[in-house]
């Protein structure tokens, strides 16, 4: 039987470019993991794919798979829900493949406390003028939204305590070798093979 893969969360505040970070990880030839869809009740931004970019559905859907218990992770955020499908996540874990997760704080906060042996990443902007300025250029926010958007930001990188590494998206590659390092080096942490030489051990 194959090892239990590894939970990888990256997550920042929105507008630091986690879904630009999470696609150029997924177009390199190197890349191994599999991608956990999230699902969320927005509106499907022009060039967005259900079932790539997201699952999107409606309010009522999703909350029905809230009280079925059939979310890994859930949070409202900006009048929107967003979160992940459970039985995916597990089934790829078991069989050993790397799960990717790209999601808001809140929920990154509701993994923790479900898979503390996950790898939490936090993905920061170089400064905060630098992040507004990506919010406003994406132009798909009104300025009411924008200066939440900004408020919840500033609220979520003092969260960063909780995650187990930081790297700045200052340019998207080399974020991305970044993230790649971090977990080439986590599958090789004592906590996580010693078991398997303990096993061995025992054989002998």
């Amino acid at each position: 039987m194959s090892e239990r893969g590894l939970l990888i969360v990256l997550s920042g505040p929105s507008g630091v470019g986690k879904g630009t970070v999470r696609k150029a990880i997924f177009e390199r030839d190197d890349n191994e993991f599999e991608y956990s869809v999230s699902m969320t009740t927005r509106q499907k931004r022009e060039g967005e794919v259900d079932g790539v970019d997201y699952y999107f559905r409606t309010r009522e859907e999703f909350e029905a798979m809230i009280e079925a218990g059939d979310m890994l992770e859930y949070a409202e955020y900006v009048g929107n829900y967003y979160g992940t499908p459970l039985t995916y996540v597990n089934e790829t874990l078991d069989r050993g493949k790397d799960v990717f997760l790209e999601i808001e704080v809140q929920g990154a906060r509701q993994v923790k406390d479900k898979v503390p042996d996950g790898v939490f990443i936090f993905l920061t902007p170089p400064d905060l003028a630098e992040l507004k300025a990506r919010i406003v250029g994406r132009g798909t926010d009104t300025p009411e939204v924008i200066d939440e958007r900004m408020k919840v930001a500033r609220e979520e990188i003092e969260m960063m305590a909780l995650y187990d590494y930081a790297v700045v998206n200052d340019e998207v590659h080399l974020a991305v070798d970044r993230i790649k390092d971090i977990i080439v080096s986590e599958h090789y942490r004592v906590d996580r093979v010693i078991g398997k030489y303990i096993k061995m051990l025992k054989e002998i």
